[in-house]
């Protein structure tokens, strides 16, 4: 086999922030925004793997189970859950991985590299089983984080694996329907504020889980795929605050998601944008997700003339989007103002074999 490139994209969570690990719906998209790998045959058993944009190799010899020799390990993670599945490799391999995703930024940077390197690792085997996208995506989602017992949906594994725009509904056996949408001027926005994803992701699911067993209390059917907000609104004026409003917020998050869904069936366009800062309003209002950095970003583009935008992953820092068709160069430039690194992206494929 001559030079191989695999590579994968980073998504946006349009609507549905913070909800696929509950149960409720996501409508996310992989943008243009991509991790490759590019790999030559090697006479040296095993794969050398050189990550030059963050200094880091790493020698990995798939012929045996790998030891994890750290949280987060996510090469040796691939090549375990691969070699569960059947896959063997005999040939060698000398790999260098680059990426223009932005790393703990709410891009999916993680998810789009394991997926990435899954789809790389199963094109190279020399004994292997099928393997489509909806699997790859599963096999993505247990790589990450079952192998690891960390928080977290399988979103981000669909949008790299499958591509294009998602209406994602996550109730078990978990469902990814490709939307016939046209989703022009999105400008991401990168803060430069790292955020804490993992810590992110388990305070906020152990917030509405404290917030359901209070409810529960008082109201036993409730469920938080069907109560309707305002048979739950009286009950949420009885509980704590925190709990409440952390609860009233994914209720109306998951309204909102319908909303947006009806809307893009429909292709009524217009209403993405307002739906976008209704869902962003949440998410910073009802589960303190925003920072002031992200407001004067999302502030500065809306001046600009962008319609709608939002925080963009789990919160606390990373990116923020806009929607802004037509005027994607004066946001760009209204958020470089204001600290940001803004970029363009388009709705992109999934994970491929490059060429």
């Amino acid at each position: 086999m001559s030079k191989l490139r695999v590579s994968a994209p980073g998504r946006i969570c349009l609507f549905g922030e913070h909800q696929d690990y509950l149960g409720l719906p996501v409508i996310a998209a992989a943008v243009s925004l991509r991790i490759a790998a590019e790999a030559t045959p090697s006479s040296s058993p095993g794969i050398e793997v050189h990550m030059p944009d963050i200094g880091s190799a790493i020698a990995l010899d798939p012929s045996v189970d790998q030891t994890y020799e750290g949280s987060r390990d996510y090469l040796r993670s691939c090549v375990n859950v691969l070699r569960r599945r059947g896959c063997s490799w005999r040939q060698g391999y000398a790999v260098r991985i680059t990426s223009a995703i932005p790393i703990r930024a709410g891009v999916s940077s993680s998810s789009a590299m394991v997926v990435m390197w899954l789809r790389f690792l199963w094109e190279v085997a020399t004994e292997r089983t099928e393997l489509d996208a909806d699997e790859l995506a599963r096999l993505g989602h247990a790589a990450e984080v079952l192998e690891f017992g960390e928080p977290g949906g399988m979103m981000d594994h669909f949008c790299a694996a499958l591509g294009g725009a998602l209406y994602i509904d996550t109730q078990p056996p978990f469902r990814a329907e490709r939307l016939d949408v046209h989703l022009a001027g999105i400008v991401l926005g990168d803060s430069q504020q790292p955020k804490a994803t993992i810590e992110t992701l388990a305070r906020a699911r152990s917030e509405v889980a404290e917030g359901m067993q209070l409810i529960k209390r008082r109201l036993p059917d409730f469920d938080l795929t069907s109560t309707p907000l305002d048979q739950a609104d009286e009950l949420l004026k009885a509980m704590p605050a925190g709990p409440a409003r952390r609860l009233r917020a994914n209720l109306v998050n998951r309204d909102i998601t319908r909303r947006a869904l009806a809307a893009i069936r429909s292709r009524d366009m217009n209403a993405i944008g307002p739906l976008l800062l209704a869902h962003h309003a949440q998410l910073r209002d009802g589960l303190d997700l925003s920072t002031t950095k992200i407001e004067a970003m999302l502030d500065a583009a809306l001046d600009a003339g962008a319609v709608g935008g939002k925080i963009n992953g789990s919160g606390g820092g990373g990116c923020m989007f806009a929607y802004a068709p037509g005027r994607e160069a004066e946001v760009s430039e209204a958020i470089a103002r204001v600290g940001g690194v803004p970029v363009t992206v388009s709705v992109d494929r999934g994970a491929c074999v490059d060429g």
